[in-house]
């Protein structure tokens, strides 16, 4: 990995990052792993169509998504689904009302970083009641795409296209 020239710990540039994982500094001994983040996406589906975002910024600026976000520390995946729809969309939906249904590793770069993510994929049952207020800054808008027109090459993520496919074959 090419953006850690020099050890954050002494400044050394005698150092090596092993497999894009594993970085040491041969000077102080310092070892950095670069371990996988979770992240979650939640499908909705409402009468055949199922609820996609689409992007405002970097990765997959203005391409199709589904809600969701990285988890925090201290957090389980499922609450990380009640929080981004709450973040994202405005919407309530209690953490025991997510259904886990399948993950898949990613590759997410953001600034110039790679990012090795495990994305769980949830399924939720909309409230009849839900209003969205949009967080322009994540969201530029949201479409409701019928199961039978989705354009998988607009999807942003190779984790959410393999989702969907898979979602769709059931």
């Amino acid at each position: 990995m090419s953006f850690f020239k020099y050890c954050p710990q002494c400044g050394s540039q005698n150092n090596e990052f092993i497999h894009q994982r594993r970085f040491e500094c041969f000077d102080c001994g310092m070892v950095y792993f670069h371990n996988v983040a979770t992240a979650v996406a939640v499908i909705i589906e409402r009468e055949k169509k199922i609820l996609f975002t689409i992007r405002s910024k970097e990765p997959g600026k203005n391409m199709l998504d589904l809600p969701g976000g990285f988890t925090d520390p201290d957090e389980t995946a499922e609450e990380t689904c009640s929080r981004e729809l709450k973040e994202e969309l405005n919407i309530h939906i209690s953490p025991s009302n997510f259904k886990f249904f399948k993950s898949h590793p990613n590759d997410y770069t953001f600034k110039n970083i790679p990012y090795k993510t495990e994305d769980m994929i949830y399924t939720a049952i909309l409230p009849e009641d839900a209003k969205f207020q949009l967080e322009k800054e994540e969201i530029k808008d949201i479409k409701w795409i019928s199961k039978t027109e989705i354009p998988l090459d607009k999807i942003a993520f190779k984790s959410i296209r393999k989702t969907i496919t898979e979602y769709l074959a059931l």
